[in-house]
């Protein structure tokens, strides 16, 4: 007789964890390089594009903190 082991809520936390982890920490990237850029004088279009990149970061932070994984993947 195997024993199949079934993933706990704790594994499922330990994941959403370290993907909200991940996030958080490409949010900040992306927050200081647009703040970098900003102060050697980037054109606005390239500033813009970390600012959008950072609030689709946020979005799938949001979704995934308030337990809607799928829109997390957008």
């Amino acid at each position: 007789m195997t024993m199949m082991h079934l993933p706990s809520h704790s594994d499922r936390d330990v994941v959403l964890g370290r993907e909200i982890d991940d996030l958080l920490l490409r949010l900040r990237g992306l927050v200081l390089l647009r703040d970098l850029l900003a102060e050697r004088g980037a054109t606005a279009a390239e500033i813009d594009e970390h600012a959008r990149e950072a609030d689709r970061v946020r979005t799938q932070l949001a979704a995934l903190i308030g337990g809607h994984e799928g829109a997390a993947a957008a």
